[in-house]
């Protein structure tokens, strides 16, 4: 242990002590961290009321205990479509209610974080936004718990130091998520880094998720690296999923359909069972 933290500061507040345990951050009675692996699922972004409102009933049902969607979606292109705003939010928060489901968005502009906190239980600060540290700084300031994804190329000491900055500020409910980096590889949209989960565990009492969607961006990838995230440690996997993927206004190649989704489910179970813990 000693020698994995040489390159990070001994007083840095993201670091494990000496028999620290996993911190467990509760999120509207779901905790994060503990015996139970969080499931968080739904589309990638918002596109309707009522899209949201039949993925959310299908991933409850096959025990998906938090709702993701995108209200404002980075995307490479500035022609694709980009998000309902507001509108999405507000969508989100009303059909999170109606399923008893805590729900999670992305913030992308630190003046944002007021509008989003409204409606969103956890926020989420994806890849591209990893070292915004206006952002990070602004973050640290809120009393809401916030899913930090690892950049596109970030390295373990970039990303621990970037959730220092939500820490320094006072917000200790950071989650942080592996989702891929950007390789050589073209078979998938990007590699999946299953080392990290276990290495950045055994560095942070902070809990970690993955994110298999956008780690591979292939379908059928999707559930078996979900499967190898649990074995792996992870706390948490956060899966897009989507009634008609083909039709989906984005990311529906790696969008699971929700009989996929229940499969995904029932696969992650036992393995979980055989570490000591359960899926919610």
């Amino acid at each position: 242990m000693k020698s994995l933290k040489k390159k990070l500061a001994d007083d840095m507040l993201v670091l494990r002590g000496v028999n620290q345990p996993t911190t467990v951050i509760d999120v509207k009675g779901c905790p994060i961290g503990g015996e139970s692996v969080m499931v968080v699922a739904g589309p990638c972004a918002i596109e309707n009321e009522d899209l949201l409102k039949e993925t959310a009933f299908k991933v409850r049902g096959s025990g998906a205990v938090a709702l993701r969607g995108g209200a404002f979606k980075p995307r490479t292109s500035p022609y694709s479509f980009q998000g309902l705003g507001e509108d999405g939010l507000r969508i989100l928060a009303r059909i999170g209610e109606e399923m008893n489901m805590p729900v999670v968005t992305e913030i992308m502009d630190s003046e944002d974080i007021d509008l989003v906190s409204r409606y969103a239980d956890i926020l989420q600060v994806g890849a591209r936004n990893m070292q915004n540290f206006s952002l990070l700084k602004k973050l640290g300031k809120i009393d809401k718990p916030v899913i930090l994804k690892r950049g596109l190329a970030a390295t373990i000491e970039e990303w621990l130091s970037a959730a220092e900055y939500i820490l320094a500020g006072g917000n200790g409910k950071v989650i942080l998520c592996e989702r891929g980096v950007r390789t050589s590889e073209t078979w998938t949209r990007n590699t999946l880094d299953l080392s990290a989960v276990a290495l950045v565990k055994e560095l942070s009492h902070l809990p970690v998720m993955v994110d298999p969607s956008h780690a591979t961006g292939v379908r059928s990838l999707v559930t078996p690296m979900a499967r190898a995230a649990v074995a792996a440690g992870a706390d948490g996997i956060m899966v897009e999923v989507h009634p008609h993927p083909e039709r989906a206004l984005s990311d529906g190649d790696q969008s699971l359909t929700p009989k996929g989704f229940s499969q995904l489910m029932k696969d992650i179970d036992p393995i979980a069972r055989a570490l000591g813990r359960r899926i919610y």
